[in-house]
C-alpha cells in the first residue's frame, strides 16, 4: 500500500495507530468522526499538502461535554495551548509567510489568547512545552489578531488545513460554536 493510500485510509477511518519506540499511540485525523467513549482529550493530527509542502498540526482534542468553554474552561484573555496537555505544534517542510512575517521551515508552537470579540493567534519558537506554563512571549515569532466566527457545534476541538490557492492554505480551528482561521503562504 503506498503512502497516499495509507493517508486516505487513515482519513476515511478517522484514526490510525503508529508504532514507534515499542509503544502504540492512536492518532485521530477527525476526532469528531469517531465514536466518543472517553472523557480524555484525544491525541489528534491535521495534515495538508499545499504547493508540494506538507503541513502537520499535532494537538490533543478536548470535548465540550456540556461544559461552559469560553470564559469557563478556557478563560478569556489568557494564553491557551489551543488544545489540551502539550502545546499544539505546527510543522512546515518549507519556509512560510504568515501575517507578513516569513519564517524558516520547522516546528513551532501554536497558542491563542481567546477574547470575547477578538482572538490573538501566536506562533512561538519553543514548541516543546506542557500547557502554557512554560510559555514566554519573548519566544513569539508572529501574533495575529482576528475575529472569531460563529460555527455549528463542534463537540471536539478540531484543526483543519484547507488549501486556498496553489501556495496558500487556511489554518482553522473549531470548537464548541466558535471557529477561527488564518492564511499561510508556502514559499518555495
Amino acid at each position: 500500500m503506498n503512502i497516499k493510500s495509507l493517508i486516505a485510509l487513515a482519513v476515511f477511518t478517522g484514526c490510525f495507530t503508529m508504532m514507534g519506540n515499542a509503544q502504540k499511540n492512536e492518532v485521530c485525523y477527525n476526532p469528531n468522526l469517531v465514536k466518543d467513549t472517553t472523557k480524555k482529550s484525544i491525541k489528534s493530527m491535521a495534515f495538508g499538502m499545499v504547493n508540494n509542502d506538507s503541513i502537520i498540526i499535532n494537538y490533543h482534542s478536548p470535548g465540550v461535554r456540556k461544559r461552559v468553554i469560553w470564559g469557563g474552561l478556557v478563560p478569556y484573555d489568557e494564553v491557551w495551548v489551543t488544545g489540551a496537555h502539550d502545546a499544539t505544534t505546527i510543522e512546515f517542510k518549507n519556509p512560510f509567510t504568515v501575517n507578513g512575517s516569513t519564517l524558516p521551515a520547522g516546528k513551532y508552537a501554536l497558542f491563542t489568547i481567546p477574547g470575547k470579540k477578538e482572538w490573538i493567534v501566536i506562533i512561538n519558537k519553543h514548541w516543546e512545552q506542557h500547557l502554557a506554563s512554560e510559555y514566554d512571549s519573548q519566544d513569539d515569532l508572529v501574533r495575529i489578531k482576528l475575529k472569531p466566527k460563529k460555527n455549528k457545534h463542534t463537540e471536539r476541538l478540531q484543526y483543519f488545513i484547507e488549501k486556498d490557492k496553489d501556495n496558500i492554505a487556511n489554518i482553522a480551528v473549531a470548537w464548541e460554536k466558535i471557529k477561527i482561521e488564518f492564511p499561510v503562504i508556502i514559499n518555495q
